[in-house]
């Protein structure tokens, strides 16, 4: 992978986590509202729902991340450098995004309900599942034909 790649690849890992971080704010204020029953948030949605935000960008960005440096050096062609990189980048963007949007909705993205914010939520859980399949075959692959 080259370095262009590469940088491209850490720094959308590094946005994805810190969008993970903001995440952690509604969590937290959901948390304590549910905790307190004098305490109020101006957030929509349950617990699980942010922490799930909140986790998603966390683990998202640092899979991006560490991706990034692991095939620093792996031999690989241009378009498998590729398939790495926009897969993981659609990966951890899609499920970010689908997650703060299914706790501010309340929907789950567990299919397709019409024209709504839970259609949306789960094409954009498909993409990701689709992006970090992809990737983590590529991954694999570039990792055991360069040992």
């Amino acid at each position: 992978m080259n370095k262009n790649m590469q940088m491209l690849l850490a720094g959308h890992g590094a946005l994805v986590f810190l969008a993970g971080m903001l995440a952690g704010f509604p969590f937290a204020s959901v948390l304590v509202a549910s905790l307190d029953p004098g305490a109020t948030t101006m957030w929509p949605g349950d617990v699980r729902a942010w922490k799930m935000a909140h986790m998603e960008g966390a683990l998202n960005g640092m899979l991006m991340i560490a991706v990034a440096g692991a095939m620093a050096h792996a031999a690989m062609g241009a378009t498998m450098a590729r398939v790495i990189v926009w897969g993981l980048i659609v990966t951890g963007w899609g499920n970010i995004v689908a997650s703060v949007v299914s706790a501010m909705t309340g929907g789950r993205g567990l299919g397709f309900t019409g024209a709504d914010w839970n259609t949306v939520t789960f094409t954009l859980f498909m993409a990701a599942i689709l992006g970090v399949i992809a990737a983590m075959i590529a991954v694999a692959w570039a990792s055991f034909k360069s040992r």
